[in-house]
C-alpha cells in the first residue's frame, strides 16, 4: 500500500546554481513550510539554505546536432563554459544517450554509456527521427567536481526555427542525503506528465517561458506549445509521486549573492581556493553581480509591465480605466501618479483632432497618491481643467509624445509649474521630487498623460525607467482609447435611441398613460424596444409596443423606421390588421433578417373597448378596476413582421373606467434559464398591486421583475389608464347635406357648450364649425354630414361626410370665392387634422380648455 505524501514542489532554477527558499508543501491549497526532501525524517536532513532548490541547466540543440544555447546552469552542472560548448557536438556534452543520433559508439558516453534508468533510446537524424520526448539519469564526472548524478529532459521541437531539441538537466544533490542515498525511496527519476495534473496549472504554464533563451515572443510560444503538449517534466518519486520542474524567479538577487558571500568567507576562512574560477569565489561573483542586477532590474521592470497589463482594461467604462491605470503604478513604481485627459475624450466625444497647443484644455480625471488624505485633493482637486503653456514638461510631453524625465524638481521649476495655479502653491508638493511625463497615446495622437512623481527620499527616475514609463503609456493609452471609443460609440447609439422614443404626453383622450424605458446590460446595449401612443380621429388612441430582433445600431435605426410607419398610419386609422400588414410588408421590402414583434391596440373611450392585433408579441395584461384582478389577454400570437404571407388578427375587449392596460417587452420577463412562464406570471401578479400613480406603479411592476437577476435585454413598458368619457361629455348630430343645415350646426354647438359652461369657446367653435360643415355639404355625396363634440382634456370637434378626398390647406387669391375655410380653422384652432374613414373623411380641431 503507497502511504499518501504531501506534495512537494522543488524549485528548479538557472540562476547560476544559486540556494534559496525553503520548499513550499502544496496540500489541499495551502502553504506551508516543508522538510527538505520527502523523506527528510529517516535520515540527516540538508542544509535548509538548499531546502527543495536544485540547479536547472538548459540547452538548446539546432537542427544539425550543435549546441544553439548553453545556460549558466550548464556551465555550472557540467564544468564547460558556454563559449566552449556553443557550436560543438551537442552528443559529446550531453549526458542524453538515445535522446541524440549519434554516428561513433565511441563517444565519451557510448550508445548508452553506464547510465540508468534511461529513457527510450531513439534512431536517426535530429531532424526526422526524434519525434517524442525522452528522459533519462546519468552519472558523469565534471571537472574539478565529484561524480554528479544528473537527470535530463529532452524535447524534440518543430517549427521554422533551428532549434530542434530542448534538453533540461537537473543535480540530484539536493535530492539525496550527505552520503548520496535517496532519501527513503526506492528511486528517483526524471519522467513526463500533463502539466494540469498538479495545482497552479495556469501558473506552471506561465512560468515555463522562463527557463527559455532569450527569443521572440512568438518563438518562445512555440516551443512552450509543444512542452506542455508532450508533457511537463517532472520528478517521479518511488513511482508513485510526481513532482513538477518549476522554474522559480521568485528569490532576489541580493540574497542569492549575500548566499555566495557567506560561502566564499566560509571558504576563506578554512583556508579553500575562492579565486576568479571557484563557483563561489570573488572572481566568478564580480563578474557575474552586475549581470545579476542588470537583469534583475530588466525582470523587475518586465514583471511591473505584466502585472499593470493584468490589472488595467478589466472595463470598458471610461472613468473606472482611468481609475485602474492610475492605481496600477502606485505605490510600487511611483508615489504620485495624477491623469490629465483632452478635452474631447472626457465628454466621449470623437477622436480629438490637431496637435495640443496651449489653449487646449486638459481635465485631471484622477490624482493616485501615498501621502497623507488630503494633501493632494485640496490642491489639485480632480475634475480641474487648465491648460499648459510652452516651457513646462507637460506641454513638451503632450506635443512631442515622448516621455519627458526630470530627475529632480528644481526650485526654479517648480516656481513655473506652480505659477500655472492660481491662489494655490504647489511647490511644498513637487519641489525635490523626481518626475516623469509620459504620453497616454493612440494610433499617434495624444489623449492625455501621466504626470509621475517619487518622494525626494526615494530613487530618482532612470533612463529606464523612462523606457517603462513610455511602454505602460502605450499600453493605458490603448485601452484608455478602447474605452473612448466604446463610450462615443455608446453615446452616439443612446442618442440615436432618444430621438427615436416618442415623448408622449401623460394625458390623452379617455386615458392616462405612463411609460419606462430600460436599456441592456450587455455591451452594445442599445436595442429595438419602442413603445408610442398616437392619436386616433373619434377621440380614440392607438397604444403600440414593439421589439425589432437583434442589438446595436442596426436594430435601433430599423426600430426607428418601423415606429415612423407605424405612427403615420395610424393616424391614417388603418384597422390593426391592416397596419400589422403592411408593417410586413415594410419589413420584408427592408432587406432579409428584418424581423420585429409588435402589439397593437386602439381604445375607444366612448365605445369602452379595446381592438387589439398581435404579431408574434408577448400578451398584454388587464387589470380590472372593479375587482383588482389581473388576467392575461388570449389573443393569436400571429408571427413577426418580416416573415411574410402570415394572416394577423383582431380581438375586441370590453372594458371599463379604470381598467389599465400594461404592455411590455419579452426583455422584462424573459430570464436566462428560466421559463417565459414564471416571468409573465410575476408581471401579472405585480401588475395588480394597489399604487398612488401611474408613475408609482410602472416602478413597482419594474422593481419586482428587474431584481431577479440575470436581465440583459433591454425592456419598454407602456401602461395606460383607461378612464372612458362619460356619455354626457359627448354630443353628436346628423344633418342632410344641405346648405341651410349649417346654421343649424352653429347654433347646436352653442348651446350644448353654453350647457357645459364654455362660453369663452363658443364662438370661435361656432366659427369653425361653419366652415367645416360648409365644406361637408358641398362635397357631400348622399350621406349625412356628422357633427360631433367631446369634452375631455381638450374639446374635440369632428365633421364627418361621405367624400374620401382630403381637403387640403392652400393659398386663395384675392378674387377667389374659397380655400380660406381651413385657413381660418388653422389659425383659431390649438391642432387640426384630416383622416379618411370607411365611409369618407374625418375633419377635426381641438381648443384649449378655460384653465387648460
Amino acid at each position: 500500500m503507497v502511504t499518501e505524501r504531501p506534495r512537494t514542489v522543488f524549485e528548479v532554477t538557472d540562476l547560476a546554481g544559486a540556494v534559496g527558499e525553503r520548499a513550499w508543501a502544496m496540500d489541499r491549497g495551502t502553504e506551508r513550510d516543508a522538510p527538505a526532501s520527502p523523506g527528510a525524517g529517516d535520515g540527516p536532513a540538508p542544509d535548509p539554505a538548499g531546502a527543495g532548490r536544485v540547479p536547472l541547466a538548459v540547452v538548446v540543440v539546432d537542427r544539425d546536432g550543435l549546441v544553439s544555447h548553453w545556460s549558466r546552469g550548464a556551465r555550472r552542472l557540467f564544468g564547460v563554459t558556454k563559449e566552449q560548448a556553443v557550436g560543438q557536438t551537442a552528443v559529446d556534452l550531453l549526458p542524453v544517450a538515445g535522446a541524440l543520433p549519434e554516428e561513433d559508439e565511441t563517444s565519451p558516453y557510448g550508445a548508452y554509456g553506464s547510465y540508468d534508468g534511461l529513457g527510450p533510446g531513439l534512431d536517426g537524424s535530429l531532424g526526422a527521427r526524434f519525434s517524442y520526448p525522452a528522459a533519462g539519469r546519468a552519472r558523469l564526472t565534471v571537472p574539478g567536481r565529484d561524480r554528479v548524478d544528473v537527470l535530463w529532459w529532452a524535447y524534440p521541437l518543430v517549427g521554422p526555427g533551428p532549434e530542434r531539441l530542448l534538453v533540461l538537466a537537473a543535480d540530484t544533490a539536493g535530492l539525496c542525503h550527505d552520503d548520496g542515498r535517496d532519501p527513503a525511496h526506492e528511486r528517483i527519476a526524471p519522467g513526463f506528465a500533463l502539466h494540469t495534473d498538479f495545482d497552479g496549472a495556469d501558473e506552471l504554464a506561465r512560468r515555463l517561458p522562463d527557463i527559455l533563451p532569450s527569443m521572440s515572443v512568438g518563438e518562445g510560444a512555440r516551443i512552450v506549445a509543444q512542452v506542455l503538449e508532450l508533457g511537463y517534466p517532472v520528478i517521479e518519486f518511488s513511482q508513485n509521486e510526481l513532482v513538477p520542474v518549476t522554474p522559480d524567479w521568485g528569490v532576489p538577487r541580493r540574497v542569492e549573492r549575500r548566499a555566495r558571500r557567506e560561502q566564499a568567507a566560509r571558504a576563506a576562512a578554512e583556508g579553500l581556493d575562492g579565486g576568479p574560477d571557484h563557483p563561489w569565489g570573488a572572481g566568478a561573483e564580480d563578474a557575474e553581480d552586475a549581470e545579476d542586477l542588470e537583469y534583475a532590474a530588466v525582470r523587475e521592470h518586465l514583471e511591473f509591465l505584466n502585472d499593470v497589463s493584468a490589472r488595467i482594461g478589466t472595463s470598458l467604462d471610461l472613468a473606472r480605466t482611468i481609475a485602474e491605470v492610475s492605481r496600477a503604478v502606485v505605490p510600487r513604481f511611483t508615489d504620485v501618479a495624477g491623469t490629465y485627459l483632452r478635452e474631447q475624450v472626457v465628454a466621449g466625444e470623437g477622436f480629438p483632432e490637431g496637435v495640443p497647443d496651449t489653449t487646449t484644455l486638459w481635465h485631471r480625471v484622477a490624482v493616485e497618491h501615498t501621502d497623507e488624505p488630503g494633501r493632494w485633493e485640496d490642491v489639485v482637486p480632480v475634475g480641474e481643467a487648465m491648460p499648459f503653456p510652452a516651457h513646462t514638461p507637460f506641454f513638451q510631453c503632450m506635443t512631442s509624445g515622448e516621455p519627458v524625465l526630470v530627475p529632480r524638481v528644481t526650485e526654479e521649476m517648480g516656481h513655473a509649474i506652480a505659477a500655472q495655479f492660481e491662489k494655490r502653491d504647489i511647490r511644498p508638493l513637487i519641489n525635490g521630487r523626481s518626475m516623469l511625463v509620459v504620453p497616454l497615446k493612440a494610433r499617434t495622437v495624444v489623449l492625455g498623460f501621466m504626470i509621475l512623481l517619487r518622494h525626494p527620499e526615494r530613487a530618482v527616475f532612470t533612463d529606464m525607467d523612462r523606457v517603462t514609463g513610455a511602454e505602460l503609456a502605450a499600453r493605458a493609452g490603448l485601452v484608455l482609447d478602447n474605452a473612448r471609443m466604446y463610450t462615443y460609440q455608446e453615446n452616439v447609439a443612446e442618442t440615436l435611441q432618444d430621438s427615436m422614443l416618442p415623448h408622449i404626453p401623460a394625458r390623452m383622450a379617455g386615458c392616462d398613460i405612463a411609460t419606462r424605458y430600460l436599456p441592456g446590460t450587455l455591451l452594445g446595449r442599445v436595442g429595438g424596444d419602442w413603445f408610442d401612443a398616437v392619436k386616433l380621429p373619434g377621440a380614440r388612441t392607438a397604444l403600440v409596443v414593439g421589439d425589432v430582433m437583434g442589438h446595436g445600431l442596426n436594430s435601433a435605426a430599423m426600430m426607428g423606421q418601423l415606429r415612423t410607419a407605424v405612427a403615420t398610419m395610424a393616424a391614417l386609422d388603418l384597422p390593426p390588421v391592416q397596419l400589422l400588414r403592411n408593417l410586413d410588408d415594410l419589413a420584408l421590402r427592408l432587406g432579409d433578417g428584418y424581423l420585429a414583434t409588435c402589439l397593437y391596440a386602439v381604445y375607444d373611450p366612448i365605445a369602452g373597448e379595446l381592438l387589439l392585433a398581435n404579431a408574434g408579441h408577448i400578451p398584454p395584461v388587464l387589470v380590472r378596476a372593479d375587482d383588482g384582478r389581473s388576467e392575461l389577454l388570449d389573443l393569436p400570437t400571429g408571427a413577426p413582421v418580416g416573415v411574410g404571407g402570415v394572416p394577423f388578427e383582431t380581438v375586441r375587449v370590453p372594458v371599463a373606467p379604470g381598467d389599465r392596460l400594461v404592455m411590455c417587452t419579452d426583455g422584462l420577463v424573459e430570464m436566462r434559464g428560466e421559463d417565459i412562464g414564471v416571468g409573465l406570471a410575476t408581471l401579472c401578479e405585480s401588475a395588480a398591486h394597489p399604487a398612488a400613480s401611474m408613475d408609482d406603479a410602472c416602478d413597482t411592476i419594474i422593481r419586482a421583475l428587474n431584481t431577479r437577476g440575470g436581465r440583459k435585454d433591454d425592456v419598454a413598458l407602456l401602461m395606460a389608464r383607461l378612464n372612458g368619457l362619460a356619455p354626457e361629455a359627448v354630443a353628436e348630430w346628423r344633418f342632410p347635406p344641405d346648405p341651410v343645415e349649417v346654421g343649424r350646426a352653429r347654433a347646436a354647438v352653442r348651446e350644448r357648450l353654453h350647457e357645459w359652461g364654455l362660453d369663452r369657446l363658443a364662438e370661435p367653435a361656432a366659427l369653425m364649425v361653419s366652415e367645416l360643415v360648409t365644406n361637408a355639404v358641398r362635397h357631400s355625396h348622399h350621406g349625412p354630414v356628422v357633427l360631433r363634440l367631446v369634452r375631455g382634456d381638450t374639446l374635440l370637434c369632428e365633421v364627418d361626410d361621405d367624400d374620401s378626398e382630403l381637403p387640403s390647406l392652400r393659398n386663395a387669391g384675392p378674387d377667389d370665392e374659397s380655400g380660406r375655410g381651413l385657413r381660418v380653422v388653422s389659425a383659431l384652432a390649438r391642432e387640426w387634422g384630416t383622416s379618411r374613414t370607411a365611409t369618407g373623411k374625418s375633419v377635426s380641431f381641438e381648443l384649449t380648455l378655460p384653465g387648460g
